[in-house]
């Protein structure tokens, strides 16, 4: 089962790249590394495809050298991070592991585009992922259910800056011109779901698209009266670098105030995955990680100095100060059971009504969520 899981995988990465639902490489802006908040969609070509589904056969026939101490049961545990928002909640646990203080044992990778994250999830590299919410729902539609939610790890961080402050409310920016990353991607269809719902149509908002979130920081240094919709940290850094430039709206809040009482759906920007395999041999370690990972999230939350000292130095972004600044507004979680469910099932549902690729082409089924 492990192999056809791969091999599914690997013929499918292709299609959940070129559906526009990935993610793009960074380019640096103020040395923020944040890949997958940025959304753009990654290598698009077919031989690019080619290269990265050669990658994860590569990876499938190599034998295993994970490393790091033994578990309760000889189990090392496996998890691959995106360097970005996504990862922030987990820094905890990572300096936990690394001192031998961990329930659980690890074995923890971080890289920069979605893409090669995929490819690990697909060569067996990793048993548990953390990524873009989108992206996890491609890959259950793909590997007919060969992962398994687990958590939502971070919700929005969609925000519009400028130095506009007229403009107030969703529906205020009719007429406006909005720059933002990556046409046919996550950020686009969070917007114009909220344009909807505000009562504007296509003709009303124009939405400039540029190819990532470091080309919209760079016009917004540019022409600071421009719109601009960016994720964190490059709205920390875009403001550190122009005082003149401010956060207008938070599409998180946004989002959530167009929810019934109780809240049908929540802006989920990453979760957390497992290989269905390895949660079906290994229930207990799995929900032993939840609970750590909770822990290390309400951490990352009550202590941003050293929470910040350790997302540099785990890479996910460049400078600790910068971290610290863009930490409040990153909205790091870890939320679990019938909420996690509620909350990403109404958010990929709203995807897939504007666009059925962007989830893989049908709503994941309720085995794709794993309710302790």
């Amino acid at each position: 089962m492990k192999k056809r899981f791969r091999m599914l995988l690997a013929a499918f990465i292709g299609a959940a790249l070129l559906s526009g639902c990935g993610q793009g490489q960074t380019a640096e802006t103020a040395k923020a590394q944040t890949t997958e908040a940025q959304m753009t969609a990654p290598r698009t070509s077919e031989a690019q495809t080619a290269d990265t589904a050669a990658e994860a056969k590569a990876q499938a026939d190599a034998p295993s050298t994970a490393s790091g101490q033994t578990g309760r049961d000889d189990t090392v545990i496996r998890v691959g991070g995106l360097k970005g928002p996504t990862t922030m909640g987990l820094v905890k646990l990572m300096d936990d592991a690394e001192k031998g203080a961990s329930q659980n044992h690890y074995e923890f990778t971080m890289v920069t585009a979605a893409d090669e994250l995929t490819a690990m999830i697909a060569g067996d590299k990793v048993d548990i992922a953390l990524l873009p919410a989108n992206v996890a729902s491609v890959l259950f539609n793909k590997t007919d259910g060969g992962v398994t939610v687990i958590d939502i790890n971070t919700l929005g961080v969609l925000y519009l800056v400028s130095a506009d402050s007229f403009v107030t409310s969703v529906d205020e920016l009719k007429g406006k011109t909005v720059y933002l990353p990556g046409k046919g991607t996550t950020p686009e269809y969070t917007l114009r779901y909220l344009l909807s719902a505000a009562g504007l149509s296509e003709t009303d908002v124009t939405l400039e698209f540029k190819s990532e979130a470091a080309e919209v920081a760079a016009l917004l240094a540019e022409d600071p009266a421009a719109i601009g919709l960016l994720p964190q940290p490059f709205v920390t850094a875009a403001l550190a670098q122009n005082d003149t430039l401010s956060i207008i709206l938070d599409l998180t809040k946004e989002w959530d105030a167009l929810q019934d009482e109780g809240g049908k759906s929540r802006l989920v920007t990453g979760v957390t995955i497992v290989n269905t395999e390895f949660l079906a041999g290994h229930e207990e370690l799995v929900k032993t990680f939840l609970d750590e990972h909770q822990q290390s999230a309400e951490f990352t939350k009550k202590d941003a100095d050293t929470a910040a000292e350790w997302i540099a130095k785990a890479g996910i972004v460049a400078k600790a100060p910068l971290a610290k600044k863009a930490l409040p507004y990153c909205n790091i979680t870890c939320i679990t059971g019938e909420e996690m469910k509620e909350a990403l099932s109404g958010y990929l549902k709203i995807l897939f009504e504007q666009n059925p690729a962007s989830v893989g082409g049908a709503l994941p089924e309720d085995s794709f969520y794993y309710i302790p």
